[in-house]
């Protein structure tokens, strides 16, 4: 696919067609990662986890000061072992 940088307000885009996001597996609204390496733009979706959270973005909005505390489930409703 060819395409050129376009001025979009004080920034610069990029336009990228369907095929191509469908091919990388991203998505509209998906995070991606975007870096220069030896002269090359490199644009890689970021990792997730069911859904469109990474492990890492969840972990860091648990605050410092939380505290694991063990939870009642209530009596087994079948042949758990408990």
């Amino acid at each position: 696919m060819v395409t050129k940088i376009q001025k979009w307000g004080n920034s610069q885009g990029l336009r990228l067609g369907k095929q191509v996001l469908e091919e990388a597996r991203i998505a509209v609204g998906d995070s991606v990662d975007v870096a220069a390496r030896d002269g090359v733009i490199v644009i890689a979706p970021l990792k997730r986890i069911r859904g469109k959270q990474s492990l890492q973005e969840l972990v860091s909005r648990i605050p410092r000061n939380y505290k694991t505390r063990e939870l009642d489930w209530g009596k087994p409703r079948g042949r758990e072992a408990w």
